[in-house]
Order: C-alpha cells, then structure tokens, then sequence
C-alpha cells in the first residue's frame, strides 16, 4: 500500500469537536450585520460595529444549537440548528458565527450576497445539509 500525504480524518474531526467548535460545552452564538460591516477571513472576534437592529433582534443575535461533528468519508463536518428572529423587523447582508465561551472567537463569516429583510415577520437562518458538499462547516 503507499503512503499519501494527508491530514487524518480523526484529526480533522478533532479540530471541529475540541478545538474550533468545542462541541464538549462551548456555547455558539449567531450576530446578524449591515451592509456596512467589514467582516472576512481576518475577522478575529465578535463585533458589535455595523450589527444589524430592528425589532426583534437583540445585540450579540441569537444562541445556536450546535447539531454535532461527523465525519463523512475522510471530510469532518459541522451543523447547526436553523435559528429564526420571530415577528422581526431586520435589514442585514451577512452574519458572523462565534465562540462565545471562547472571548467571543470568530468562526465564521457569511455573506448573502445583498441585504436580506424581515418587516413583521421571520427571520431565519437555514443551515445547508450536513454532507460533504453543503456543511456550513467542513474540513475537507
């Protein structure tokens, strides 16, 4: 059998349980953002500069349920619980994924590609599939 270079499944799965997403406790939280924010892969924390507002969302967002970390193939993946701001009144074009029991440490930034509104009702954040192709979260 040959040897190819590759980091190890486990070790993949290891960084999403312990190290980034802290499944054994870590507590996850969901921040909605203006078009004004600038947030990207140099983001290093929670921000409340450009955070979205209206009615029914407060500051900091909402806390997610984390659905756990599975590996599929040699591909570790993450997943949440959809979250929803009900009866909400917001404008945001993006949010931010962040470790709140670790100082608030970003995770990860998501664009939707415009400015997305809720007036009088729902807002919700709808996490892909957890499969190789779609997970929010996946180290591959």
């Amino acid at each position: 059998m040959p040897i190819t270079t590759a980091s190890a499944t486990s070790f993949k799965q290891k960084m999403l349980t312990d190290v980034g997403l802290g499944v054994g406790g870590d507590a996850h939280r969901i921040a909605l953002y203006t078009s004004a924010a600038n947030l990207d892969a140099t983001t290093t924390a929670y921000t409340a500069s450009n955070e979205a507002t209206g009615t029914g969302y407060v500051a900091r967002g909402l806390a997610l349920t984390n659905n756990g970390v599975t590996v599929s193939g040699t591909t570790a993946l993450a997943d949440f619980a959809d979250v929803t701001w009900s009866s909400s009144t917001i404008g945001a074009a993006g949010c931010l994924i962040f470790n709140e029991t670790d100082a608030d440490a970003a995770v990860q930034v998501h664009s939707f590609g415009g400015t997305v509104n809720s007036i009088n009702g729902d807002f919700t954040i709808t996490f892909p599939t957890a499969d190789v192709a779609n997970a929010i979260i996946r180290i591959v």
